[in-house]
């Protein structure tokens, strides 16, 4: 069969009421005038509102007030680094500091407390800020006393609103999970009739794991075996609950933990449907895990091109 070139068709459109009236007579004779007369003209200004930059400028607001609202909220645990993004308060997260930048942080009064993420190989000192300084004047002051090492917020992260299954999908197009667990980082997940499959989870937070709606719509999604089909129905789960309870919850620094959790289990596939700002360590992590050989997939979220 050929292809009709656009302007063919074009030109079908355009003949079309007069073939209608050679074909078939009577039918223009039966249709009432519904549209009647053009009465006026759309105002511009209403479909400017409807222009992608303003739908950004929207959401950015929007964006803006929840993180406003959060920090007002939590003021005790919570508050903005030095991008105005949200995070755990009064904490630094340095890697690749040797021991003098360590010297001279301690010398400028924070606290230091080392960490090892086994599975990724990574050591992470967690700096706390002093009480009287800001996370964003601590932030500057730390890059300057360790010039060479990596300083960064323990950013906050949060549930990419309803699951998604998009991101859920890919799954089943990458790579092959031969009975494998999976891996979700998430809230907790809880008992459901389509979720037959053995669960293991830990938590990355105060009062985890607990079970959420968020996590388990995406555990569902993954490994749903019943009413609820999943993208890989019956896969056994492998959940990281980076929420619990804290308000405060799914920061940099537990999905760090929780990836390497993963990475030092053999995980083939890592599922992650959060959403938060750019985060230096968080970057460096899914670096080291992608390449021991973990397949991320994330969402993108509710924020659209507000998204940072």
């Amino acid at each position: 069969m050929k292809l009709m070139r656009p302007w063919m068709v074009a030109g079908l459109i355009l003949m079309a009421p007069g073939a209608q009236a050679q074909l078939l007579p009577n039918v223009g004779q039966a249709v009432p005038d519904l549209l009647g007369r053009v009465e006026g003209t759309i105002d511009a200004t209403g479909l400017d509102r409807l222009s992608p930059a303003r739908i950004a400028d929207r959401l950015a607001a929007a964006r803006a007030t929840r993180i406003g609202g959060l920090v007002r909220a939590h003021r005790d645990r919570i508050e903005l680094d030095d991008r105005r993004e949200p995070a755990r308060r009064g904490v630094i997260l340095l890697t690749g500091a040797d021991e003098p930048a360590l010297d001279a942080v301690r010398t400028a009064g924070y606290g230091v407390e080392t960490d090892r993420i086994d599975g990724l190989d990574l050591s992470i000192a967690r700096l706390a800020v002093p009480r009287e300084r800001s996370l964003a004047k601590a932030l500057r002051e730390v890059r300057k006393l360790a010039p060479r090492a990596q300083a960064s917020a323990d950013n906050l992260y949060f549930p990419s609103g309803a699951a998604q299954p998009v991101a859920v999908q890919a799954l089943a197009a990458g790579r092959r999970i031969d009975g494998r667990a999976v891996g979700l980082i998430d809230g907790g997940v809880a008992r459901h009739p389509a979720l037959t499959a053995p669960i293991e989870q830990r938590g990355f937070a105060e009062g985890a794991p607990r079970a959420s709606a968020h996590g388990t719509a995406v555990a569902s999604l993954i490994g749903g075996d019943g009413l609820v089909r999943g993208a890989a129905p019956g896969t056994p789960l492998l959940v990281a609950d980076v929420y619990g309870s804290d308000p405060a919850g799914g920061g940099a620094f537990a999905l760090v933990r929780a990836l390497g959790w993963m990475a030092a289990r053999g995980v083939p596939v890592v599922t992650v449907s959060l959403v938060g700002p750019a985060n230096p360590l968080l970057e460096g992590a899914i670096r080291l895990a992608r390449a021991r050989g973990v397949t991320l997939v994330a969402a993108v979220g509710n924020d659209g091109p507000a998204a940072p």
